[in-house]
């Protein structure tokens, strides 16, 4: 045997909130646009992303460690306002 699993690969990124590995497709991406923080739900804005659980507690920690200009790679504060309204509504019913 080879030792090798017969699953599919998936991508995992990192959480910049908790730091926590997850699949990408269960994170939220998010871009910087002038001097916003705006979520990326297609990953098709350009530039760099980073992840972030679908969850108000880790868009709070990103927030405090100042974690989205350094893993974005900008300088200044940025406004995370449209992410927080973004994890604060609720799904729609389908």
């Amino acid at each position: 045997m080879s030792g090798r699993t017969h699953a599919c690969a998936r991508p995992e990124r990192t959480c910049v909130g908790c730091r926590e590995r997850a699949a990408k497709s269960d994170l939220l991406r998010i871009v910087a646009v002038g001097g916003d923080c705006v979520p990326d739900d297609r990953g098709t804005l350009p530039g760099r992303g980073a992840y972030v659980h679908p969850a108000v507690v880790c868009l709070d920690q990103a927030v405090r460690r100042r974690a989205f200009p350094r893993a974005l790679r900008v300088t200044g504060p940025l406004d995370t306002a449209a992410v927080r309204r973004v994890l604060q509504t609720p799904p729609i019913p389908r």
